[in-house]
């Protein structure tokens, strides 16, 4: 089983590659020019991870200006098994009212939080952060079972707000089962929440022969048809999917012709995202997603389009 790490560095040698082979080039805005292709729906500030270079706030626009990004979500990490280092609601809020015009911040809070009142005393948080700013709620990266009774409870909140949740899965956080009975659940139980998928777990539900072996490693391989994302997606219309990371250009990346025909037939609810979290780390994103040469309607809704909906933006 390869690392995160070693699989972003893989991931990006193999993509540079094709691309070279294709005549291809990264995106960057040209000198002078306003960032305006992308809207990144999952980037963080601070230092995630033991042995990463803090990313800034300052540098993280930096980065967006090279790679045509013209906003990006900023993500805080509340839980203890979500990273080394907790990045708080406050920190992405800071990050914004730095840059108001660039970055969103979204808000979370772990459901394991001693709070007064159960679900009011969450609502109660929340909509502060709301009032404060926030756009949505996430990373939602819990060491918990995706339905537990705790984690129920944030998606009643956020369903009652308003606003939409990104949620991490794998096999220690936002925990399911091959075919997502979990996600299944909390799909129907709140049909006004938009949730947002990301994660190995989550990525690896696009092909049908899932196995939860799958939900934390890579393991190349063309997809199968059938798999829980796309029966999800047919039966939830508030079930969408975060194409960041390693997991997301994997999954898109397996199978290039399946990936091609699926953010084309899920175009209205595909988000571009990165997880970009420390300066100089590789992102495939951004030629892989070129290397598709999408229809320019399903390209537009993909790359920005979709998140100035979801995020009302526009």
């Amino acid at each position: 089983m390869m690392n995160r790490r070693e699989f972003h560095r893989r991931l990006a040698t193999g993509v540079s590659a094709l691309c070279a082979a294709q005549h291809l080039t990264a995106t960057a805005a040209p000198p002078g020019k306003k960032a305006s292709k992308y809207i990144d729906v999952h980037t963080h500030v601070g230092t995630i991870w033991n042995g990463n270079k803090e990313l800034t706030a300052s540098l993280l626009v930096r980065w967006m200006d090279e790679h045509d990004v013209a906003k990006a979500v900023v993500l805080p990490l509340t839980s203890p098994e979500s990273s080394s280092f907790l990045c708080l609601t406050e920190g992405a809020l800071q990050a914004a009212k730095e840059f108001p015009d660039r970055l969103i911040p979204f808000c979370s809070i772990d459901p394991r939080t001693s709070v007064v009142g159960g679900v009011r005393g969450f609502e109660s948080i929340i909509r502060r952060y709301v009032d404060l700013g926030a756009k949505g709620f996430g990373e939602h990266k819990v060491g918990l079972d995706f339905d537990d009774p705790l984690m129920m409870q944030i998606y009643e909140v956020c369903e009652k707000i308003g606003i939409p949740l990104l949620f991490h899965m794998d096999t220690l956080r936002g925990k399911d089962q091959p075919g997502l009975p979990r996600l299944a659940h909390a799909l129907a139980t709140f049909p006004k929440l938009t949730f947002i998928g990301h994660g190995p777990g989550w990525w690896a539900s696009i092909s049908g022969d899932a196995k939860a072996a799958d939900f934390m490693s890579y393991r190349p391989r063309p997809v199968t048809p059938g798999g829980a994302i796309d029966k999800l997606m047919d039966t939830y219309p508030n079930l969408w999917g975060d194409l960041s990371a390693g997991s997301g250009a994997e999954a898109i990346g397996r199978d290039p012709a399946f990936g091609r025909e699926f953010l084309i037939r899920r175009q209205d609810r595909l988000l571009f995202g990165t997880d970009y979290l420390q300066p100089g780390q590789p992102v495939p994103q951004f030629q892989l997603l070129d290397s598709f040469n999408l229809p320019e309607q399903a390209q537009q809704k993909v790359f920005r389009g979709n998140a100035e909906k979801l995020l009302k933006l526009t």
